[in-house]
């Protein structure tokens, strides 16, 4: 069976798969998801969002699952299935998804920059200062981008507590009638909800460093748990804020509801929210580095090092492929739609494959 030997002094605690997990599903999107899911599911969106965290932790199940099987990661997965080479040349499609999504994030996070701070900034030496961060990071070691990842959850923390502003001015007749809307339509809610909610699946990369795995499933459900409750909360808060006509309009309706914070010591709030935002998506680009490194290192025997600066140099000059807002949003279109097809559809049937050869191997 295909299995991994890392030292344990490379490995991380069970407890800090949480911190793993929420950091990758609490990114760009925070910033501007409801108005997506209220254009279709309306006054019901609050619903898509818990259909699609309770079908969250039937995909965790299946991540442990298919990892406690084959012993290892993904790519273990794929050499058990697949034999050595096409199992391998499966593998290598994720380093390339997990590039997109790391320049899916920074892309984004330097539009919202752009749009509400610097319309003028190079977006080119900013990327560049971020990979340099990103690759001392990620030259720390394993622990080292999971320690980010504690961080990125942890000091931002103090934001969440000031949309309590904002209930101040909240109606809350506007989530009644509950079910307003079609059983359809809440599904379609859900389905665009899993594009924000994509990055649990890191878990299914990160296994074989995990001390004591077993005992880590328990700090990946919660994290599940957690941030379903915060964003059904920020879903909640923003539709009894805005109105439907608004809200359609609202690209950032997080950004906007942080527009009405007021603080003797600061004037727009905004501005700190969106410059704490490079920290909360610091553990997103690390960790999509981190695995597409992992992934040359396993599949073409690449140094990780070397890996990263590759990855690094590669984002440094796809970037600026992506200048104005319709290639950043066409970007985040085919980012979530990968992500989707990859955990609700390629993980159920990678565990159905790895559970058949099983049997076959017993027998």
């Amino acid at each position: 069976m295909p299995g991994q030997s890392i030292p344990d002094h490379l490995k991380i605690s069970p407890f800090l798969v949480l911190y793993m997990v929420m950091s990758m599903q609490i990114g760009i999107g925070v910033l501007g998801y409801q108005r997506l899911i209220v254009l279709t599911a309306g006054n019901d969106a609050w619903i898509s969002v818990l259909i699609t965290g309770g079908c969250i932790h039937i995909i965790i199940w299946m991540i442990y699952k298919i990892a406690e099987t084959v012993n290892g990661d993904l790519v273990s997965a794929h050499v058990y299935i697949a034999g050595n080479f096409v199992g391998k040349l499966l593998s290598s499609i994720f380093i390339i998804y997990y590039f997109i999504y790391s320049l899916t994030v920074q892309r984004s996070y330097l539009e919202v920059i752009q749009v509400w701070m610097f319309p003028t900034m190079n977006i080119f030496w900013f990327t560049l200062a971020y990979m340099l961060l990103c690759i001392y990071i990620i030259y720390g070691g394993v622990r080292t981008v999971i320690g980010i990842a504690f961080f990125g959850i942890v000091l931002p923390a103090y934001l969440f507590p000031v949309f309590g502003f904002s209930l101040q001015l909240a109606e809350f007749n506007h989530l009644l009638p509950i079910w307003n809307n079609s059983l359809k339509d809440i599904l379609i809610g859900s389905y665009k909800m899993s594009l924000t909610f994509i990055g649990f699946e890191v878990v299914l990369f990160f296994y074989p460093f995990i001390k004591e795995p077993q005992k880590s499933k328990k700090w990946a459900h919660l994290a599940i748990l957690l941030t379903t409750f915060l964003y059904t909360s920020i879903m909640i808060i923003t539709i009894t804020y805005f109105s439907r006509d608004l809200l359609s309009r609202s690209v950032w309706a997080t950004l906007t509801m942080w527009k009405i914070v007021n603080f003797p010591f600061v004037e727009r709030f905004e501005y700190i929210g969106i410059a704490t935002w490079s920290l909360v998506i610091l553990p997103n680009v690390c960790m999509s580095i981190w695995i597409s490194s992992r992934l040359l290192k396993r599949i073409f025997n690449l140094q990780q090092k070397k890996g990263v600066i590759v990855m690094a140099a590669a984002t440094l000059i796809a970037i600026n492929f992506l200048p104005t807002r319709a290639e950043v949003s066409l970007l985040n279109d085919i980012t979530g739609q990968i992500g989707f097809v990859f955990n609700f559809i390629y993980i159920p049937l990678l565990l159905v494959a790895v559970m058949i050869v099983k049997k076959v191997k017993k027998r």
